[in-house]
C-alpha cells in the first residue's frame, strides 16, 4: 500500500522539483499572463525562454552554462522572464502547465526551435530573438543579446 501511495505522488513531486529547479535562484515565471502583467506594472521587457529541460542537449548546457553565471543574474534584473518548458516526459509538468506552455509555443515559437530566447515589450510586441547554442562554452553572443534588449 506505501507503494502505491509513492506511485501515485510521484508525477506531483516531480512536478514541485521542475519547478523549484527553474525557481532556483533566479526570477522566472511559468504563466504568460503573470509575467506580462508584472512586465506592464515595473515597465520591463519580458524575456521568454523556450526549453525541453529533458532532451535539449543545447538547453541543459545553456542552463548550466549561461544561467548560473554572475553575468546573467544581472542582466535577468532588467527583464520579467518566462520559462517556457516543452519536456518530452510528460510527468514533469502538471497537464495545465503543458497545455499553458504548449500554447505559447504555437503563439511565440512557431517553428519549434529550441533553445529560444525572445523579447517582447511591454505592449506584447516581439522585439527580438536569438536561437541555439553550439555547446562550447561560449555565452558571448547570449549575453550581448540580452544587454541588446534590455
Amino acid at each position: 500500500m506505501k507503494h502505491l501511495i509513492i506511485i501515485l505522488c510521484l508525477p506531483f513531486l516531480l512536478n514541485a522539483q521542475a519547478e523549484s529547479e527553474v525557481n532556483q535562484d533566479s526570477n522566472w515565471h511559468t504563466d504568460y499572463e503573470t509575467a506580462m502583467a508584472k512586465a506592464k506594472k515595473d515597465k520591463k521587457n519580458l524575456l521568454v525562454y523556450f526549453t525541453g529541460s529533458d532532451w535539449c542537449a543545447p538547453c541543459k548546457m545553456l542552463k548550466k552554462d549561461l544561467f548560473a553565471k554572475e553575468e546573467f543574474k544581472k542582466i535577468s534584473d532588467y527583464y520579467v522572464m518566462l520559462y517556457i518548458d516543452i519536456p518530452r516526459n510528460r510527468d514533469l509538468l502538471s497537464p495545465e502547465q503543458m497545455s499553458h506552455n504548449s500554447e505559447v509555443l504555437s503563439r511565440l515559437n512557431k517553428k519549434g526551435v529550441f533553445p529560444l530566447f525572445k523579447v517582447l515589450n511591454s505592449q506584447e510586441k516581439e522585439l527580438d530573438e536569438y536561437s541555439g547554442y553550439s555547446m562550447n562554452g561560449e555565452i558571448g553572443y547570449h549575453l550581448e543579446f540580452l544587454n541588446k534588449n534590455k
